[in-house]
This record gives C-alpha cells, sequence and structure tokens, in this order.
C-alpha cells in the first residue's frame, strides 16, 4: 500500500512545487489547471494512508487477543484475507472525500458503494477477535484492555464511517463537528489503542522490564473516558452545524456545554499521557525484571531472553506452525550449516520454504543514514528553490553509491559464501 499511495502524494507536492517556484500551472484554474487535481491526487494517497496506519493495528490485535486468550485466533486464514481486501478497497474511496465538490452523480454513487463495502473485511476481523475472545479464557491485563477499548471505539467509528458514506448525509456534516469525531474515534481508537496494547505487551521483552500494572490501568481508563468525553459530544455538535477549523463561536449557538465536556475528556486524556510517561520512566528504572514470556505468548520472540541479544538466536530455530511455542516441543530444532560467527542467513523456496541457499548479511554501516540525510536535503531545499536539484541530487546519489558499492569485508565474504556453495 505504502508502494502505490505515497507517489501520488509526492507527484502531488511536486507539482505544488513546479505551480510556485517555475510558474508550471497544474493547479491554477486561471491558466488551465485543476484545483480538483491536488485533491484528488491528495487523497488517493490520504485514504489508503489510513488503513497504513489501521492494518499494523491488526496485527497488535490478534497478536495480543491470541496471548491472553489461550487460544489461536478464530478464522485466521478468513482474517489474513480481509486485511488484504481492506488493502485493496482501500484504495477505491478517496472520493468521498470530495461528494461536497461537485464531482458527477455516477462518480458519487461508486464511492457510496465502495465506502459501505470498506466495512465488510472490518467487521469479519472483529467478529474473528470476539469469537477468539468467547472461546477462550480472557485474562484482562493491560495490554487485552486496551484491544477491548479498541473494539468499542473502532465500531463506533466505523458506523459513522457508513453514515458519512451516504452523499446527502456527507453534504449535511461536511466540515462540521461529526467529521472531526468520526475520524478520531477510527484513528485513535483503531490504531492508538493497538499501538498503546502492544507498547505494554511488548515492552518487557524490548527492555527487560515490567510495566507497572496499577499504573497501566490507570492510563487506560483515564484514556478510554477522556476519549469518549472529548469526541463523542462531537458527534451532536456536528449535527447542530458546528463548523471545523473556527477557533471560536457565540454564546448563542449553544454549543459552550459540549464544547467544555470535550475540553473536561482532553484534560483526562492529558492525565493518562503524564501517568504513561511515568510508568515508563519509573519501570526503566526499577521495574520487576521480566521473565523470557511473561505473558505465555506463542510466537518466536518469546523463545529469546529479555531484552533479546542482537543477533536474536545464535543458531535460527525450525518453525513448523503459526504458534511454535505453542505447538511445538521445547527446546525447538535449529537450523544447521550456518556460521554464528558471521550474518549467515538461511534463504529457502518461495511457495515451499525448502532450504535453497544461505546469504550473507553485510556488515553494519553509515551509507543508509547519510543517503537519508541526502534525500531530506533534497527535498526541503526544493521547497524554496529549483536549486534544490543541483544541490541535494549529488548528495543523495552519493549516499546511493557508497551504499551499493561493495566494501573490501563485504566482497570477501560474499567471495566465500559463493566458494563454499
Amino acid at each position: 500500500m505504502v508502494l502505490f499511495a505515497m507517489p501520488w502524494v509526492a507527484t502531488a507536492t511536486q507539482f505544488l512545487a513546479m505551480d510556485r517556484l517555475v510558474a508550471t500551472h497544474f493547479f491554477n484554474q486561471a491558466e488551465g489547471g485543476d484545483a480538483l487535481l491536488w485533491q484528488h491526487l491528495f487523497w488517493f494517497f490520504g485514504h489508503p494512508e489510513v488503513y497504513i496506519i489501521f492494518i499494523p493495528a491488526l496485527g497488535f490485535v490478534s497478536s495480543i487477543v491470541a496471548t491472553f486468550t489461550r487460544r489461536p485466533v478464530f478464522g485466521y486464514p478468513v482474517m489474513v484475507l480481509s486485511m488484504v481486501a481492506t488493502g485493496f478497497l482501500g484504495f477505491g474511496l478517496w472520493v468521498h472525500h470530495m461528494f461536497a465538490t461537485g464531482i458527477p452523480q455516477l462518480g458519487q454513487s461508486f464511492f457510496t458503494g465502495a465506502s459501505m463495502m470498506i466495512a465488510i473485511p472490518s467487521g469479519i476481523q472483529i467478529f474473528c477477535w470476539i469469537a477468539t475472545i468467547w472461546s477462550g479464557r480472557p485474562r484482562f491485563s493491560v495490554p487485552f484492555l486496551f484491544v477491548l477499548g479498541f473494539v468499542v471505539l473502532f465500531i463506533i467509528g466505523g458506523f459513522t464511517g457508513v453514515m458519512v458514506a451516504s452523499v446527502p448525509f456527507d453534504q449535511q456534516v461536511h466540515d462540521t463537528y461529526f467529521v472531526v469525531a468520526h475520524f478520531h474515534y477510527v484513528l485513535i481508537g483503531g490504531a492508538v489503542f493497538p499501538l498503546f496494547g502492544a507498547f505494554y505487551h511488548w515492552f518487557p521483552k524490548i527492555t527487560g522490564r515490567m510495566l507497572s500494572e496499577g499504573l497501566g490501568r490507570w492510563n487506560f481508563w483515564l484514556f478510554f473516558i477522556g476519549m469518549n468525553l472529548t469526541f463523542f459530544p462531537m458527534h451532536q455538535l456536528g449535527f447542530e452545524g458546528m463548523p471545523r477549523r473556527i477557533y471560536t463561536y457565540l454564546p448563542e449557538t449553544g454549543w459552550g456545554d459540549l464544547n467544555l465536556l470535550a475540553s473536561i475528556g482532553a484534560g483526562l486524556i492529558a492525565i493518562s499521557m503524564v501517568i504513561f510517561v511515568a510508568n515508563v520512566v519509573v519501570s526503566l528504572r526499577g521495574g520487576v525484571p521480566a521473565p523470557d514470556n511473561p505473558w505465555g505468548g506463542e510466537t518466536l520472540e518469546w523463545a529469546t531472553s529479555s531484552p533479546p541479544r542482537p543477533y536474536n538466536f545464535a543458531h535460527i530455530p525450525v518453525v513448523e506452525s503459526r504458534s511454535p511455542l505453542w505447538e511445538q516441543a521445547q527446546p525447538m530444532p535449529v537450523v544447521t550449516g550456518l556460521r554464528t560467527d558471521v550474518r549467515d542467513t538461511l534463504v529457502t523456496t518461495l511457495l515451499d520454504a525448502e532450504p535453497d541457499s544461505k546469504h550473507r548479511h553485510p556488515v553494519p554501516t553509515i551509507w543508509p543514514f547519510l543517503t537519508a540525510v541526502g534525500t531530506t536535503i533534497l527535498f526541503v531545499t526544493l521547497i524554496f528553490t529549483p536549486w534544490g536539484v543541483v544541490i541535494g541530487t549529488p548528495l543523495f546519489l552519493l549516499g546511493l553509491l557508497g551504499w551499493g558499492w561493495p566494501h573490501g569485508r563485504d566482497k570477501r565474504e560474499q567471495q566465500l559464501v559463493e566458494s563454499e556453495a
């Protein structure tokens, strides 16, 4: 999704920079350009971007649900296919952000249908998680609480998403606080809550310390309550016509009480974030040492120490299922024939994962960072002057050249691999 979505916002940004710097007219209506072209290019990136943020959260949720219910995810193949379907359908919705721009009714009808259809794979995922919880014995630790909060908030955001897919309704609430409420229920509920759950879940593995369960519960409940106090009243404010991007309003509008409630909720969210930061700082300094697998997880990272060694495994384990720590004998069998003093990696066939060859990874290098610096200089200077091409391109190409050029040690080790093969 990133590969297909990012070029469009890069293209739009480049067109805008050229309009400003060298007097092209991609978006200048007076010279034959089209201002709506900007919206099409931006939203063709902007709406898949929502799912680019959301789909990794689905992976967090599935792993946490399986771990804290002690059950493999119900309907796993259907879950994976629904995530793939979300990735495809996410590219067919961008015009529902443009219903108020006067596009033809046939186009509105198509994107209304696509916007409603995207709820189907999301509903399948919610059903699979609920079925997994129903069939298991859930432990209501902090990571699992954040997952439950995600389910509740994302369902609310999904309902309002189907509502704004209707053209007449969307034109009534367009640019009102109803859209603000919908957006935050989807992104905070759908991405930030799973991210917090993942942080609590994998923090012991990354740092070797457990986060405080008590402070974590305060963090969750204040965040959950504050989230609903802040954004749920905005649905009603949107119905009453309160516009977005207006910093004040007259008291006669009657919007003051609901805005006060939203402000109180925002304060609760801020307090919950302070508690979260305090929890992290205190736990890093003196938290309970974490065992290798504190949650009884199923996946391979829990077979390493906490925190893992830089190389993870001295000998690569052989994995025969999606839940190796639950379904395979311990200790697991390991791959033989690989050296442990260099970065040897087994390469397998694409379809059957049969051993095919081995690959030696290159040694650490600073060239990727220097390439990123050159790329940043190129695009930042292009915002202000066309000379950015002259300034930044050589730096970018120099970084790529240094990155790809075979260094002495890498070259010798790769020749050694080829001679061993």
